[in-house]
């Protein structure tokens, strides 16, 4: 009599993490891809101006001042007669100068000298692929240099307002009592001065530079971050899984951010990329008004400061390149960002 056969129970299937689910619905999201790609290629070349190997000669004056781009071809130089030539009578004596000037015997042999003197002045192109500014600089290498001063801006102080945010956002909401209410009432007061006009004041008092606005962008833009954390923390700090980490005796910081830190972090990394794309429109207005990074640096501010004189004479190449580069990287980053927050959205899991 032969034995019953056990049966096998089957394979148990192990359902995707977060991260793994988020990223493969991320990656059926055609536009949240292409945005990234754009994303990624504005990274290279940011890298590219950090490292010198693009862009690092953004100061030369390559081309003759307000050189146009190429595919409009050279400016057409202006010819015509002198308006005064006729007023002048060509058959008039020279007028004997050493009785007016004592130095007008010398001036002959001061000319011969200077003549000697060969200088060697560098050939300037007439055209550029985009054009370039007042001073014959290449407008595409100031935009790609003027990308890597806003972007690094944009993503540092988003940075700093999103660690400063999610402290302070944790600890109100997970310790509550009398600290509760005193970063509240710290947020209120944050909140209660309208936006730009306080990042005017602290500009104005701290000065220029790209670490002022670094500093400034992150004082002022912590306050959402720190309102959603805060409201995050407050809902998870009475779950179970927190109640058993208590239950075994598990301490208050590790709870704060080993356990519930990364069941609110996909809150985090979205305000994060959204304050990027805040950050950076910022340092353009701070610079554009004067009031950003210092006069020896470089950004899409400064060249949309540049551009509005140009702009009078018939010079738009500049204006335009900024003005693309910036809408392309932050529209893409944008979009970039909505992709990541359907993909991180628990709802759609």
């Amino acid at each position: 009599m032969s034995a019953a056969a056990v049966p096998v129970p089957p394979p148990q299937q192990r359902s995707a993490g977060v991260w793994r689910a988020a990223w493969r619905r991320l990656r059926n999201d055609r536009v949240g891809m292409t945005s990234l790609a754009i994303v990624a290629f504005w990274v290279l070349l940011i890298l590219g101006a950090a490292t010198g190997l693009i862009a690092k000669n953004w100061q030369a004056e390559v081309g003759v001042p307000n050189a146009p781009p190429t595919f409009l071809g050279p400016a057409p130089k202006e010819t015509g007669s002198d308006p005064l030539a006729n007023l002048v009578d060509r058959d008039a004596k020279p007028v004997d100068l050493s009785d007016i000037d004592p130095l007008a015997p010398k001036y002959k042999e001061w000319a011969e000298r200077a003549a000697k003197i060969q200088v060697e002045e560098p050939v300037r192109a007439e055209t550029l692929p985009f054009g370039g500014d007042r001073l014959g600089r290449d407008v595409l290498a100031k935009a790609i240099k003027g990308g890597e001063i806003s972007i690094f801006v944009g993503v540092f102080a988003a940075v700093l307002a999103t660690l400063i945010g999610t402290l302070l956002g944790a600890l109100a909401g997970y310790a509550g009592g009398k600290i509760g209410d005193f970063l509240e009432w710290v947020y209120n007061v944050f909140t209660s001065v309208p936006y730009i006009l306080l990042i005017f004041a602290l500009a104005a008092v701290l000065g220029r530079g790209m670490g002022t606005v670094i500093v400034i962008l992150a004082l002022v833009g912590w306050t959402g971050i720190y309102r959603l954390v805060r409201a995050e923390y407050i809902k998870h700090r009475t779950r179970e899984y927190v109640r058993a980490a208590e239950a075994i005796g598990v301490g208050h910081l590790s709870r704060m951010f080993v356990h519930i830190l990364p069941n609110v972090s996909h809150v985090v990394l979205v305000q994060l990329a959204l304050h990027v794309v805040q950050f950076i429109k910022a340092e353009v207005i701070l610079s554009y008004l004067g009031l950003g990074v210092s006069v020896d640096q470089v950004s899409w501010g400064t060249m949309l400061a540049e551009a509005q004189a140009e702009l009078v004479l018939g010079h738009w190449w500049q204006l335009v390149a900024a003005t693309v580069c910036m809408a392309t990287f932050v529209t893409a980053f944008a979009l970039w960002t909505d992709a990541l927050r359907d993909a991180l959205d628990p709802k759609l899991r």
